[in-house]
This record gives C-alpha cells, sequence and structure tokens, in this order.
C-alpha cells in the first residue's frame, strides 16, 4: 500500500536508494548454523531482532516494529502459523529493501516462509539476500549510506 503511495507521488522518492543507515553483512552460513548452536538458538532470536532494527533504519518507509517480531516467534511460535507469517513479512520487507537500494528484487517472501521447513534454511536465505543489499553500497561509512541521489530521512 505504501509503495502504490510513493509511486504516485513526484519526486525522486520512488526510485532513489534512501539515505538511511547501512546494514551489517553477516555470513550466511555463520548466522544459519555456527552462531546458533554455539549459543544454543539465542543468536537465532538476536540475529531475527537485529535485520528488523536494519531493515527499518535503512528504509524510514517500511513500519517494522523489531521488537513484535521478535514477541512474535518467542510466544507464538507453538501457533506455527504466526511465525510464517512473521517470515513471510520479512522476505517482503528485504524485497522493499532490494528494491529501495535499486537492485533487481531476488528475494521471494514465500521462499523465506518454506524454507523454515528444510533445516530451517530461511535464515541462510534471508541473510544471503540482505547480503545483497549490503554490497550494493560498497561505500558506506560509518553507518550511513553516501552517493548521489538520496533522500532525507522521512519525519513520518
Amino acid at each position: 500500500m505504501a509503495d502504490t503511495q510513493s509511486t504516485t507521488e513526484p519526486g525522486p522518492s520512488a526510485v532513489a536508494p534512501l539515505s538511511g543507515l547501512a546494514m551489517k553483512r553477516r555470513g550466511p552460513v555463520a548466522v544459519w548454523l555456527g552462531l546458533p548452536i554455539i549459543t544454543l538458538g539465542i543468536y537465532q532470536l538476536v540475529w531475527y531482532y537485529k535485520i528488523h532494527k536494519e531493515l527499518n533504519e535503512y528504509d524510514r518507509r517500511q513500519n517494522l516494529s523489531p521488537a513484535g517480531s521478535l514477541l512474535v516467534l518467542l510466544f507464538l511460535s507453538w501457533t506455527l502459523i504466526a511465525p510464517l507469517v512473521s517470515f513471510h513479512n520479512t522476505g517482503k520487507a528485504i524485497a522493499d529493501a532490494q528494491r529501495a537500494a535499486g537492485l533487481p528484487v531476488t528475494s521471494s517472501p514465500a521462499a523465506s516462509t518454506w524454507l523454515a521447513f528444510v533445516f530451517g534454511l530461511n535464515v541462510w536465505y534471508m541473510q544471503r539476500e540482505l547480503n545483497r543489499v549490503v554490497e550494493a553500497h560498497p561505500d558506506a561509512v560509518g553507518g550511513g549510506v553516501s552517493g548521489p541521489g538520496m533522500m532525507p530521512p522521512c519525519s513520518t
């Protein structure tokens, strides 16, 4: 819905990358398998919170709740449906970040959802797709994305 509104407004906001903070590049295998084994699964929850926070800071047009996403995994994982919806929404947010970075959208919300049933590979997949956004801004210094055509941060 927000995408429809932003494309109908005149100006560079529909196609220009955003001036939000840069995301951290992480190793997909370390995020998926290594660190969760070492920390007995706690790192995966920390990672899920951090990527939502970074996505929110990168594209301020997105209205993500890092704490809400984490609470869904913590308290509603027994329902099985709520985490799958959260994974799907995370896949959409990653696709939106790729679009905002000016990249072709390769993130699939369906893959972010259904790969959870295959040894939890959705974590590896989502981090790999997030790394594409990070690699699109190699000149990001000090946590900020720099470059020509950047938008000022939204006040809403």
